[in-house]
């Protein structure tokens, strides 16, 4: 500032002194030490220069402006001649006060700018991704009565409404703003917007694949055509007692019809309350919440069959949708597990937004209630099941505790078209129901397990004894094979032994004629010579016989 002053001082002086230099010609002044020279010097034409040239060099310090690369210069005005209007905060016309004007990066040229005015720099705005900036607009037209929030400026006129000139000149409100900023970086004028951007106040809406959003709008986009209709579920139509809500077209104040896609929206949460509704089919269990008796049959070493007692807790399960069904059937407490396939297809999900705030309070205020008395009222009542006479017919009768077993098919049908009607009145599609195993008290079944028991046994036993005698065949047909080598050799020796049987009788046949014949050849001979003569010869044949076969007789002979 007081370099600035020096320097027009110095100007001007020099000015005035070549100026006057033109015009007379100053009085000789003799010269007296250093007072002298300097006068000498402020005479001449060259000293006017000089403090022409030290004035400009003083005025130039203080007229120009350096702003870095990520910063905003701005401007507020000291020194001016007009006051800022009433209400009005920005200057556009060099009011004194914050200028509407801002400087970008690099150098600036401005006559006297550090002299009147105020340099300010702020960072360059950055949005970082998944979030939005939040504007506030410090200054501009008032907003109108019933207006909480500035309307939404269109996607072509945001850059330049940025701008604070045109933002003031071109009717934008005081206040907060709809319009958001989107990721990125900008260069705005920080003494009329305030910027707000954290990733716990202002995060993007993110629709993940598998939901929509339901939008609950709370301002209406210039221009809409807003018209509210009641709606019912797409498939309730015509249903008594369906839910329906009041649904506005896209841009206007209340739920719109159509649902957000999947996707990242820039949503300015003051105007805006977006809603999820998972669209995947989800499960619902009915488990847990009672203790189940349990009978136990078990068969001892002489064929007895004994039973024992037990108990099987089955608590609550933390994220099941409730807790098992207790039905009262033919006077019985039977605790029935479930579980329910259902889905919210997009077009339903603003209705269901809009009756009752979503999926989980349509399940536990209006479905698990439904569903509850309905499988209740099913179990407790009829059934329709096949004829038994003629199976090719279907009868109805009142259900019976063993149906949960052996007719659940018939029951899981009618208890799903029953619920189903019900799931189409509140905009939820109930794709299946599937009974999970009945706690049936154990002295319903405890008869048919023993007749079931007894039955196994008597197979058992059946396919014990068949075992056993396949075993015993198996086994002398493993001894037989193991005894083959002993069998073939007996066989071969029976028929050796038969063959040498054979011979032998051959042989004493052979003897037995030969005897005969000698017999018969020997009566001749008898006849013939006597039966003296015929014993004598037989005798000296006998003796002659021996000593040929014994030789050694003959000298024994000798010597007797």
């Amino acid at each position: 500032m007081l370099g600035a002053t020096i320097g027009i001082l110095a100007f001007i002086a020099g000015i005035v002194l070549l100026v006057w230099r033109r015009g007379a010609t100053p009085p000789q002044t003799p010269s007296t030490g250093r007072l002298g020279g300097l006068t000498q010097l402020m005479n001449s034409r060259f000293g006017s220069l000089a403090l022409i040239v030290a004035g400009l060099f003083l005025i130039a310090q203080t007229s120009y402006v350096f702003i870095d690369a990520d910063r905003v210069g701005h401007l507020k005005r000291v020194y001016g001649f007009s006051e800022l209007p009433p209400g009005r905060i920005i200057g556009l016309s060099g009011e004194k006060g914050p200028q509407a004007k801002i400087l970008g990066p690099g150098f600036h040229f401005i006559p006297l700018v550090r002299v009147l005015y105020e340099v300010e720099e702020y960072d360059v705005v950055v949005i970082p991704q998944g979030q939005y900036g939040e504007l506030t607009a410090l200054d501009g037209l008032p907003m109108p009565a019933g207006m909480f929030i500035a309307p939404q400026i269109a996607d072509d006129q945001v850059e330049s409404m940025l701008t604070a000139e045109t933002f003031l000149t071109k009717g934008g409100y005081r206040g907060p703003q709809e319009t958001v900023l989107k990721p990125g970086s900008y260069r705005l004028n920080r003494y009329l917007f305030r910027v707000t951007s954290t990733q716990e106040a202002t995060p993007a809406t993110i629709i993940p694949a598998g939901s929509v959003g339901v939008v609950k709008s709370n301002v209406s986009r210039p221009g809409a055509h807003c018209v509210e209709e009641e709606v019912k579920a797409a498939e309730a139509r015509g249903l008594e007692g369906a839910l329906s809500v009041p649904l506005v077209p896209t841009g206007c104040v209340g739920i719109w019809r159509d649902a957000l896609l999947p996707g990242a929206y820039y949503l300015n949460r003051r105007a805006y309350e977006v809603t999820l509704v998972d669209t995947r089919v989800q499960t619902w269990d009915f488990k847990g919440g009672f203790i189940k008796r349990l009978i136990d049959l078990s068969v001892d070493q002489q064929g007895n069959i004994r039973q024992t007692e037990r108990t099987e807790p089955h608590p609550e399960i933390r994220d099941a949708a409730d807790r098992a069904v207790f039905l009262k059937v033919e006077g019985w407490d039977i605790p029935q597990e479930l579980r329910v396939l259902v889905q919210v297809s997009p077009k339903n999900a603003p209705v269901v937004v809009g009756a009752v705030g979503g999926l989980d309070e349509v399940r536990d205020r209006i479905l698990i209630p439904v569903i509850r008395s309905i499988v209740r009222n099913v179990a407790g009542s009829e059934i329709v099941v096949p004829d038994p006479a003629d199976t090719t017919k279907t009868i109805r009768r009142r259900t019976h505790a063993i149906d949960l077993i052996e007719n659940r098919d018939a029951i899981e049908r009618t208890i799903e078209a029953l619920v189903k009607r019900e799931g189409l009145k509140a905009g939820v599609d109930i794709q299946q129901i599937r009974l999970g195993e009945p706690a049936i008290p154990p002295e319903l079944l405890i008869s048919r397990q023993r007749e079931q028991l007894a039955q196994q046994l008597a197979i058992a036993y059946q396919r014990e004894t068949e075992s056993q005698a396949k075993r015993i065949e198996t086994e002398q047909a493993r001894a037989t094979a193991n005894e083959q080598p002993r069998l073939v050799e007996s066989q071969i020796a029976v028929q050796v032994a038969q063959q040498r049987e054979a011979e032998r009788a051959a042989l004493g046949r052979a003897e037995r004629q030969y005897l005969e014949e000698l017999a018969r050849g020997q009566l001749a001979q008898a006849n013939v010579l006597g039966q003296d003569r015929v014993a004598m010869l037989q005798a000296l044949d006998k003796t002659l016989v021996t000593l040929e076969r014994k030789p050694e007789l003959v000298s024994l002979i000798s010597r007797l």
